[in-house]
């Protein structure tokens, strides 16, 4: 099992037929790159629910919300996908799902702003977790049906080139929630800034699925029932080395990334961070998409492994810098805008390299008859680090942010050590 890979195929189809779905893919991931900008964890969100509560607590558990619940399902979806030929209807499910939550929320930013306090918070973080996990649903058959129509040798190119472009539409969707929260106060300039994301989320969807999808091959030895299944995933986890060790460096990733949220909650207390949040949103996209070329190519070219070392070791900047501001600068600082819109262009550029690095070293490891279930297992074994950033919001309260950061800063230099020994694979000169 351990020197299982796995090679895509064209399924049978013509070449112009396999580059029509390439394209798909790419034009389904611009959208959503372009949608899930407006609910995103750092900036929008941290920022919203900052101002709907006035806790860090509150933000840490919203990001933790979107990460569980990112990964958690995934076990059921595997068990469920992998014995099915079509992975598409759970994509379906998720997909225009999360774009029915979104829109929901939305709403209730909108016609609720007269709601009691209490009502609203509770009400947002309903829809929130509803959100959280219907997204889950997504992550095990997009990839599964990407890498069974997409070779190897295309999959980083892929990736990039959804980034790139998903990056440009970011960008204009940045623009516009920098303007929307300038000219509207704050309910309905968060109101529609999720609109717009509800909107592109959906034409994403409809773009994926209109790719269509080839029956998939079925494992020579199906799990009879859910027990079974999980049994086989012990059995992957004590057999795959490279699956034990890259489930290892995933979770000092987690550990990395608790400190994400509070970023943006240093520039300035409460609601005085809004005239922020359009800038450094642009900014943080601005490195994502600047940074697509190198990490594509670096993939495709050098290897999934070798850019999973690349983007760990760049993990440390935005800790350390975090940490030098707060020990040198100053809100009245004339800097504090240009370092924290040169900081989170770093944040964006290495978080891109991290997710196009993650996509597709899992997707190397994973055997073609078992991605599904690759996916499920990988997924649910990491999702308690998902819950890293309520640590993180725990700690902040007890002992301030800077130890956060200092955590944080700690976890990306063990995650650089830790991948020295995970082991290469057949995908790449380095893996």
């Amino acid at each position: 099992m351990d020197g299982a890979g796995s090679t895509a195929v064209d399924n049978g189809q013509s070449g112009s037929g396999a580059n029509g779905r390439f394209w798909r893919f790419i034009a389904s991931g611009v959208f959503f790159q372009g949608g899930v900008v407006s609910v995103e964890a750092n900036t929008i969100v941290s920022a919203l629910v900052q101002g709907l509560t006035g806790s860090p607590l509150a933000v840490g558990v919203t990001a933790a919300i979107t990460r569980y619940g990112w990964l958690f399902p995934q076990i059921v979806v595997a068990y469920l996908a992998q014995r099915r030929e079509r992975r598409m209807p759970f994509y379906k499910f998720g997909a225009f799902g999360r774009a029915a939550c979104l829109a929901a929320i939305a709403a209730l930013l909108w016609f609720g702003a007269g709601l009691p306090g209490v009502v609203m918070v509770a009400a947002f973080f309903i829809l929130w977790t509803l959100y959280g996990f219907i997204s889950g649903v997504v992550g095990v058959p997009y990839n599964d049906i990407v890498a069974r129509s997409v070779p190897s040798s295309r999959r980083s190119r892929l990736l990039a080139l959804r980034f790139f472009g998903g990056g440009i539409l970011a960008l204009i969707v940045a623009g516009a929630a920098h303007e929307l929260l300038r000219r509207y106060s704050f309910f309905p300039g968060y109101a529609a800034i999720l609109s717009i994301g509800a909107a592109t989320l959906a034409i994403s969807a409809v773009f994926f699925v209109s790719a269509k999808e080839d029956p998939a091959p079925l494992p020579a030895h199906a799990p009879k029932d859910f027990k079974t299944f999980l049994g086989q995933g012990i059995s992957v986890l004590k057999e795959d080395r490279r699956f034990r060790a890259f489930l290892y460096v995933q979770w000092l990733a987690g550990a990395v990334s608790m400190a994400l949220p509070f970023y943006i909650l240093q520039v300035a207390p409460g609601e005085r961070a809004i005239p922020f949040v359009g800038i450094l949103l642009a900014a943080q996209t601005v490195g994502a998409l600047l940074s697509n070329t190198l990490w594509g190519w670096w993939g495709d070219r050098r290897g999934k492994l070798s850019l999973l070392r690349m983007v760990s070791a760049l993990n440390a900047v935005g800790p350390l810098a975090m940490l030098f501001w707060m020990a040198f600068g100053s809100a009245n600082s004339p800097w504090l805008l240009p370092w924290f819109a040169t900081l989170f262009f770093v944040i964006g550029a290495v978080g891109n390299g991290r997710a196009i690095a993650y996509i597709g070293y899992l997707m190397e490891i994973s055997p073609d008859d078992r991605r599904p279930a690759y996916s499920g297992y990988f997924n649910a074994l990491i999702a308690p680090a998902a819950l890293f950033p309520i640590l993180g919001a725990g700690v902040a309260v007890a002992f301030g942010f800077a130890t956060v950061f200092a955590l944080s800063l700690a976890a990306a230099v063990l995650q650089s050590l830790a991948l020295l020994r995970v082991p290469k694979t057949s995908g790449g000169p380095n893996d």
